[in-house]
């Protein structure tokens, strides 16, 4: 069956809303959610008509009253028509009565409301009475339909009658509101029973009267105004739309919600998925907030499950294992801090993707770079002006979130306008997340609350700034969206970068220093030493060999080290691997230690004759100066290799223009003096 629910159309609506790296409000998504246009091509007799439309109702959920968000100039609300910026409420859906005190929708239209930053639905009739709901008192998520009661009834409420055994090839009608502008019937010819896709369990009707978003959880009429089924979805491409019989409902378990559908699951950090059934049931009755809060507890633990059936089905196939770790392994580390994504490619293999970023400058030479994963997860690079002290950066969320929106192109859509949004206010919501590698992440959520969604924002500190991962998702997928990115912070790798000055400020926020930092002494002292110590490797060098001062730059480039294998998989170790000092972030003049282990025998030949190289010392790590591209540049192999060596060092220099052989010498003398190598 081609169909979606329109939940998935809401669905298909807000993802390139995310992937824009704008919102388009839950105003214009209301809009599609009932936009009916006026078409009054039914012939109900107009008695019956007035009967439908008492019996019909709006489902409306309240508009947010307070707005956090600061814009870079007045919202143009005129652009919206009238009705909808005076209203006080967002159009969902449509309802229709059983009488007794019953109330129909579809699951789907109720279920914008779990979660939501905007209140619980509600009801609202011809005359603009909003009805609050009492109890949800039946629930089936995979026929997709509510029954509740409301805490006041309408006074000109009849429920319609009833037909459970609707005729083939008759004349149908399609009820909906229209946002609020009073009920809507279209016709058309009930055509065809078929088959639910999941397992057959019971047949949709397909029905050809025009239906749209607004019709969703609306009554289907035969010729006689009687209630046959409800409607509830469409075929992309046609005009064949579905609902659910009337009867299924009727014959439905009483106080009792049943959770009973398939769905695919897919973590972003690996290219494969799978489908499982949610399943579940829970009593009812239960006022709207119980049912939210069991409904989102049941689905919370079912995408748990999911997470961590992925995660163990494929634990011996992730990085550090599976095909392509070898590879990350053994190669140098990349200095770049913009963050790299270590994925699962096309087939199969784990590589280290580093995506092409924009940059934008701030003052005081701050900058920020961006880029687009997977279309809805953003990773950025936030280097911080020079007059923001580390701790003023990582102790204010505000502060971080308004210096990203200074080049982060976010909108709010109001009409045909794009209006900038230039702060998030504070965060309601701040948190630490701990990765495997111990790398402790500042987890803050913005409510924006206009478009009942939230930011969610992994931020890791770095010497220059911030390294973050922010995801822009409906408000009721904020566990779903959390734990997909603390999955994800395994896989993001960059280095350590920033000048001294910022290096020592950033080693005083001791707190929210990775583990791997435990186990490094890092002393500076300007104008007279520089000094790192690892357990694997110490080195020291004094104004002699490089300048030491404010501005002097330092790299620490981190690679992950086998530490335990056993038959079924391995573990890494995030260690500093690369160190890297210049006298100027903008000079070409450098030093740099490097670390390499043997290649394992199912790497390529270039790996093995690169090892072949540095054990004989062979060029450029030769200590032999050579020119390229106006840098004169030395490299020798540190200590004395042999054919039983598993890890080598090698120290470079380079400095600007053409140095001679001897000066050029004496620099990597000095380098290779101050270097001490802990491991063979």
């Amino acid at each position: 069956m081609q169909a979606s629910r329109f939940r998935e159309q809401a669905a298909s609506s807000i993802r390139p809303w995310i992937a824009r790296v704008g919102l388009a409000t839950l105003l214009v998504l209301s809009l599609s959610l009932a936009g009916i246009h006026p078409s009054l091509a039914a012939s109900l007799d107009p008695g019956m008509l007035q009967k439908v439309q008492a019996a019909t109702f709006e489902v409306v959920i309240p508009k947010p009253v307070d707005d956090p968000l600061t814009y870079e100039k007045a919202l143009p609300l005129d652009l919206l028509p009238y009705q909808f910026r005076n209203d006080k409420y967002l159009s969902i859906g449509t309802a229709f009565a059983l009488g007794g005190n019953r109330y129909v929708t579809a699951a789907h239209v109720i279920n914008l409301g779990v979660g939501s930053l905007m209140g619980a639905p509600a009801l609202r009739d011809a005359d603009g009475h909003v009805y609050a709901i009492d109890k949800i008192t039946q629930f089936s998520l995979g026929q997709d339909f509510v029954v509740f009661s409301l805490a006041t009834q309408p006074s000109k409420v009849t429920a319609l009658d009833i037909n459970t055994k609707p005729t083939l090839n008759t004349v149908v009608y399609a009820v909906g509101n229209a946002l609020g502008t009073g009920v809507i019937v279209r016709d058309g010819l009930y055509t065809s029973d078929t088959p639910e896709d999941q397992d057959g369990r019971w047949k949709w009707m397909r029905f050809s009267a025009a239906a749209s978003p607004g019709n969703s959880g609306g009554p289907l009429l035969d010729k006689d105004g009687k209630i046959i089924g409800i409607v509830l979805m469409k075929s992309p491409n046609e005009n064949l739309n579905y609902a659910l019989p009337i009867d299924e409902v009727l014959k439905a378990p009483g106080h009792l919600a049943v959770i009973d559908k398939r769905f695919p699951y897919q973590a972003s950090f690996l290219d494969t998925s799978q489908t499982d059934t949610f399943k579940q049931q829970f009593a009812l009755p239960k006022s709207f907030a119980d049912f939210s809060a069991t409904y989102l507890t049941l689905r919370d633990a079912f995408v748990d499950g999911q997470l961590k059936k992925l995660s163990e089905a494929h634990a011996d196939q992730l990085f550090p294992n599976g095909d392509g770790s070898n590879r990350l392994l053994h190669a140098n580390a990349d200095l770049r801090t913009f963050p790299a994504i270590i994925r699962r490619n096309g087939s199969g293999t784990w590589v280290m993707a580093r995506p092409q970023a924009s940059r934008s400058s701030l003052q005081r030479n701050g900058f920020v770079e961006t880029s687009v994963v997977g279309g809805n997860l953003i990773l950025m690079h936030l280097r911080k002006p020079d007059d923001l002290t580390a701790s003023e950066l990582y102790g204010h969320a505000k502060t971080f979130m308004d210096l990203t929106l200074k080049s982060w192109s976010f909108f709010r859509d109001i009409g045909s306008a794009k209006v900038r949004v230039t702060s998030l206010g504070e965060p309601t919501q701040q948190t630490i997340f701990s990765d495997t590698y111990q790398r402790h992440w500042q987890v803050r959520v913005w409510p924006l609350a206009y478009g009942n969604a939230i930011a969610i924002a992994f931020s890791l500190p770095v010497p220059d700034g911030y390294v973050s991962m922010i995801r822009l998702v409906p408000a009721s997928q904020q566990h779903p969206a959390m734990i997909d990115v603390q999955a994800a912070c395994d896989f993001v790798d960059m280095s350590y970068g920033g000048t001294l000055a910022q290096w020592k400020d950033y080693l005083t926020n001791t707190a929210l220093l990775p583990a791997a930092f435990s186990g490094i002494d890092l002393r500076i002292d300007y104008g007279h030493r520089f000094a790192f110590h690892s357990k694997r490797f110490s080195l020291t060098y004094t104004p002699d060999l490089q300048k030491i001062d404010p501005d002097s730059y330092l790299d620490l480039g981190f690679g992950y080290i086998v530490n335990s294998a056993s038959q079924d998989r391995r573990t890494a170790s995030w260690e500093v691997a690369d160190v890297e000092a210049r006298p100027d972030a903008h000079e070409n003049t450098r030093i740099n230690v490097n670390r390499h282990i043997a290649p394992t025998d199912d790497l390529d030949d270039g790996f093995r004759n690169q090892w072949d190289k540095f054990r004989h010392r062979q060029p450029p790590d030769d200590s032999v100066a050579y020119n390229k591209d106006g840098v004169t540049r030395i490299a020798t192999v540190v200590g004395e290799p042999t054919d039983s060596s598993t890890v080598l060092y090698t120290a470079f220099v380079a400095a600007e223009g053409s140095v001679p052989q001897e000066v050029m010498k004496s620099q990597l003398d000095r380098l290779v003096k101050g270097l001490q190598v802990n491991e063979r």
